[in-house]
């Protein structure tokens, strides 16, 4: 089996971001952690993945702090898989990749569910991309430009 590049030093926050969650194991674990799953056999359930697979997969999450375990809820043996805030943050990307796929799919027809709000039980929007001044931003409006040294803090969101 070919070993896998590791791209956490990559300058590219995409690829620092797939070498967390970049393979299409993972992001389903996190889309079903999501929904409210949390045991070893809830996922092997959904997700009908080799339990070797799945047993790397979530000690990956783990890991990278994207998942934390904790002894079960009902008092079990078991343990819990749960969320932490970092992979509770990979939920818009999971929307974004939804909405793209609702949008280009070549039988969006057969797509079985939508997301909707759920006090409203209606669809929510599209995401879109917003400057700081609060002006909707295309793909050609936007650039990547190197940030100044000693300028790497976290950037912020705007407000809305």
């Amino acid at each position: 089996m070919v070993k896998r590049t590791s791209l956490q030093d990559n300058g590219c926050p995409i690829a620092r971001s797939l070498d967390a969650i970049g393979d299409w194991w993972s992001l389903l674990i996190i889309r079903d952690a999501l929904l409210g799953r949390r045991r070893f056999g809830e996922f092997q359930k959904s997700l009908g993945l080799a339990k070797n697979i799945l047993a790397v997969r979530l000690r990956t999450l783990v890991d990278k702090d994207i998942l934390t375990t904790a002894p079960a809820s009902d008092g079990s043996a078991y343990q819990d898989y749960l969320l932490t805030p970092k992979g509770r943050g990979v939920f818009p990307i999971l929307v974004a990749l939804r909405q793209w796929s609702e949008a280009y799919d070549e039988s969006p027809d057969d797509i079985a569910t939508i997301l909707v709000d759920r006090d409203e039980c209606r669809p929510v929007r599209t995401l879109e991309l917003y400057s700081q001044d609060g002006r909707l931003l295309s793909a050609a409006e936007t650039t990547l430009k190197p940030r100044p040294a000693g300028k790497r803090s976290r950037l912020k969101s705007a407000p809305r």
